[in-house]
């Protein structure tokens, strides 16, 4: 699935706490700037978010993705830190520049990155 891409800069603040450029609510991608539909490694890594969300039936993906984000703030006590090291975020950073990860990805692939 792709996600439907929506380009509002209010939304994607609104979501993001004004901390993104994008920002992925499933089934949604939110960008700021038009320009950025043209960014194929952002785009990557939104949609890497919304397989994550598919194969963990969504609900599950937010509540999982809150709790590791709070695990690693008290860990680190810097919301950027914390932010990098959630295992979601750790698959699409690494993840983004390849543009076929996407076919070949196995379901659950984010468990390789948590630590």
């Amino acid at each position: 699935m792709k996600g439907k891409v929506i380009v509002s800069s209010f939304l994607t603040n609104l979501f993001s706490f004004s901390r993104a450029s994008a920002v992925t609510i499933f089934p949604f991608i939110f960008v700021q700037r038009k320009i950025m539909l043209k960014d194929k490694d952002l785009m990557n890594h939104e949609r890497i978010h919304i397989a994550q969300a598919l194969e963990l039936l969504v609900l599950p993906f937010y509540v999982l993705y809150g709790v590791e984000f709070l695990i690693r703030l008290i860990y680190y006590r810097k919301v950027e830190t914390a932010y990098l090291n959630i295992s979601f975020e750790r698959e699409a950073y690494l993840k983004q520049s390849d543009l076929h990860y996407l076919r070949t990805r196995k379901m659950w692939s984010f468990r390789k990155y948590y630590r």
